[in-house]
């Protein structure tokens, strides 16, 4: 074999091991399958307070990693979901839940879509009505425009 076939096997396996262990942010696996399952559910709820759109199961910045670290915890401490969700509320503010709780200071995000909706619904219903009634109004005559 030429040095060269050797090179570009050795740069293929490093690369295949490189990619491999890449894409693994969090390769904690815990004993319990339900548990596990809390965990990447609830890693996915939790807005990363760094890159502030991913959860903190994407993130790959050491904030993310010390909250998963953080919920682990107390998953395994015997915490239930809601639990673990409010003490991250409290501990870092409403902005770490990416479905925000319905309270008095973010009824504004609940409630926007929907006044939106309908603003946009009436004012549809204005043009259709005003156009309809131009068209009714309208005296196009057809032998004024063939001379």
């Amino acid at each position: 074999m030429s040095l060269r076939i050797v090179a570009v096997l050795l740069i293929g396996a490093w690369l295949a091991i490189a990619s491999h262990t890449a894409g693994a942010i969090d390769p904690v696996e815990m004993t319990d399958p339900a548990l596990q399952t809390r965990y990447r559910a609830l890693t996915h709820e939790l807005r990363c307070m760094q890159c502030q759109n991913q959860s903190i199961a994407d993130s790959p910045v050491g904030l993310a990693g010390d909250l998963r670290r953080e919920v682990r915890e107390l998953l395994e401490a015997g915490k239930t979901d809601q639990q673990v969700r409010d003490y991250m509320r409290d501990r870092y503010g409403d902005f770490i839940l990416f479905r925000p709780r319905f309270a008095a200071n973010t009824l504004w995000l609940w409630a926007a879509p929907v006044v939106l909706l309908l603003l946009g619904l009436y004012a549809a219903w204005r043009v259709v009505r005003k156009r309809g009634a131009l068209v009714a109004t309208d005296s196009f005559d057809d032998e004024a425009t063939r001379s």
